[in-house]
């Protein structure tokens, strides 16, 4: 009853935005809207944002969005340009803790506050991933290795980003040290791990599930607060005695100084898109939830995310004020 109850008051609300959005109509001056994945295609942030891109093209909204990949930099590349972006709502820049984590790597001189949140979408938990010829069983067994021999322990990431982050709060935690080897996506990490070239990498349901069912690859805890229903025979880190709760949020962010009412405008619309039924069916199958967040919320959420990377960072030598 109150999940029904949940999703009534988020329609209602999504009504209201979208009637707002329609009786004054903001002056975007594009049929399509350029969105900018900062990563290549086939990654995880790409297939989902592809699957919005999809949904919106059937709903009856104006503009209409067209992905673009521009990787690079670890996802720089692409953030660099679309911070440069005219602010006249035909530039989106599809975001997540990456851009935190770059600016506290010092890889960048920006992070959320050079742009306006419009909506935050998705929720992608991390798993601590291993390659199948590994020959620890579990997480113990991994922390007692790494333990015995610090800093030998191949880890794939690429350096600044969330897919390194995960480890180094780990590292925090739990004491272990790992040895990171760099890569620029995770096309790039799932197949090292695949051909054994590194022993660690971080998995989600949506790049790793067939490659652990099928035991080419391995997984020792998912970071989330219950066990994945795609997985349930994979344990949460916290159930393993690791209080760690890591999840890729993927929003829509728009070059600083857009009008309000453009973003109020695609606000509305990505609200849409996220109730699709066929978009949250695909999702679900990914693993990924659907949390549509909007601008105000979703401002504050950034604020609080960014300050509580910034205390780890500082912690573990990352970062300096």
């Amino acid at each position: 009853m109150k999940r029904i109850l949940n999703t009534l008051v988020m329609s209602i609300a999504a009504v209201g935005l979208l009637g707002a959005a329609s009786a004054s109509a903001a002056e975007i001056p594009c049929s399509t809207a350029k969105l900018i994945v900062p990563w290549k295609a086939g990654g995880g942030t790409h297939v989902i944002f592809s699957i919005f891109e999809k949904t919106i093209q059937n709903l009856d909204v104006k503009p209409k969005i067209k992905v673009v990949s521009i990787s690079g930099q670890g996802g720089n590349k692409g953030a660099k340009e679309a911070a440069k972006a005219k602010p006249d709502g035909c530039t989106l820049f599809a975001i997540h803790q990456s851009a935190i984590t770059s600016f506290l790597n010092g890889r960048i001189k920006f992070h959320f506050d050079k742009f306006e949140t419009v909506a935050l979408l998705t929720s992608t938990p991390d798993i601590v991933g291993a390659a199948g010829n590994v020959p620890w069983k579990n997480l113990k067994e991994l922390e007692k290795a790494a333990k015995a021999a610090p800093g030998t322990i191949l880890v794939g990431a690429t350096f600044g980003s969330t897919s390194q982050f995960m480890w180094l709060l780990l590292e925090d935690l739990t004491g272990m040290q790992f040895k990171y080897v760099p890569f620029d996506g995770t096309r790039e990490r799932m197949t090292a791990l695949l051909s054994n070239a590194i022993q660690l990498g971080t998995l989600n349901v949506a790049s790793g599930r067939k490659y652990m069912e099928s035991g080419e690859l391995k997984a020792f805890g998912i970071a989330a607060a219950e066990r994945s229903k795609h997985l349930p025979n994979l344990p949460t880190l916290k159930e393993q005695g690791v209080d760690l709760i890591y999840a890729l949020k993927r929003g829509i962010v728009a070059p600083k100084g857009t009008p309000k009412d453009v973003i109020d405008q695609w606000a509305a619309i990505f609200k849409k898109a996220a109730e699709d039924p066929a978009l949250l069916k695909q999702m679900d199958a990914k693993g990924t939830e659907v949390a549509w967040v909007g601008p105000g919320d979703y401002r504050d959420w950034a604020k609080k995310t960014f300050a509580d990377h910034e205390k780890v960072a500082i912690k573990i030598g990352m970062y300096k004020k």
